[in-house]
């Protein structure tokens, strides 16, 4: 792969700090936007420099080949009240339409354009097999999506390709849904959450973090495309194969209406159904590492 210069928001975060761990491998140069640039300051590097959002970001873009759009605000971990669902959407949608105006303000523009989505632009779907052809749905969490993808796509008015990979339910182990579940499965307290039916469009961190460069090498993508593997698998599924991988049992469920309790709103990413399809990603000849579930959790537990 020819040796771009990379410009990534949200490269300090969990998907991010994997993602700029691969691209460093490929010899690229990666200049990181964050909010709080002086706390990486002994972390800068002759092929990594982080930069704030209240710089000169302009001359940023002008010189990137390609930018990379991953920021935005945790779902997991808090109630979605009234703030914090604003937090979570402005984080998104500000910071591309910024992007954005950047990009049409350049110079010299980028040559892709990289923007993060989710999986939950499709909303709770039941058994229905799901494809990037398929409705957006009408939740929060819906809404937040296309309006992000929306923002993004103002990119392209400056004949700037776009990309938006809508991103899966990330399986890796120092973050994300496996996280939350891990911690009970060792204290033989583990199993599934709400009624288990519900499907999960999971995907192991290295296919991720492929899926969301393999525009880099395949010019031919383009627009929305799903980052998650062709096999999901239901709640009930995941829970027995950490069970078995971790040698616990995994038969003490969180019901539903518990995690309505606790979480409100935000129990909605994992009460909610996803059957979700990499089609998109498979036409374009994309192979992932981690089809199967239990390989995946092996490797990551």
């Amino acid at each position: 792969m020819e040796t771009k210069q990379i410009l990534i928001t949200g490269g300090t975060g969990f998907i991010g700090s994997y993602l700029c761990e691969e691209l460093l491998k490929a010899g690229h140069y990666l200049t990181l936007i964050t909010r709080s640039a002086d706390k990486y300051s002994e972390e800068q590097a002759k092929n990594m420099r982080y930069t704030g959002w209240g710089d000169d970001l302009q001359e940023e873009v002008n010189r990137a080949d390609i930018i990379i759009n991953l920021a935005g605000e945790n779902l997991f971990g808090q109630r979605w009240t009234d703030s914090v669902k604003k937090r979570i959407y402005d984080s998104r949608i500000l910071n591309t339409r910024k992007l954005v105006q950047l990009i049409l303000n350049a110079e010299s523009k980028p040559e892709l354009f990289i923007s993060a989505s989710a999986v939950g632009i499709y909303g709770d779907n039941g058994d229905t097999l799901l494809d990037e052809s398929s409705s957006a749905g009408d939740d929060f969490l819906a809404t937040v999506c296309i309006d992000w993808e929306n923002e993004a796509l103002k990119a392209a008015e400056a004949g700037v390709r776009v990309a938006l990979p809508r991103i899966g339910i990330v399986l890796e182990d120092n973050g994300g849904v496996i996280e939350k579940m891990k911690t009970p499965f060792k204290l033989f307290a583990g199993g599934p959450l709400g009624d288990g039916k519900q499907y999960v469009p999971w995907v192991h961190m290295d296919d991720l973090c492929r899926g969301i460069t393999f525009p880099i090498e395949q010019p031919e993508i383009s627009g929305a495309y799903n980052v998650c593997s062709p096999e999901p698998v239901t709640m009930n599924e995941l829970a027995a194969s950490m069970g078995k991988i971790l040698s616990r049992p995994s038969f003490f469920r969180v019901p539903e209406f518990l995690l309505n309790i606790v979480l409100g709103e935000a129990a909605q990413p994992i009460l909610g159904s996803l059957r979700v399809q990499p089609k998109l990603l498979e036409i374009s000849g994309f192979e992932f590492e981690y089809k199967d579930l239990e390989e995946a959790l092996a490797d990551i537990l």
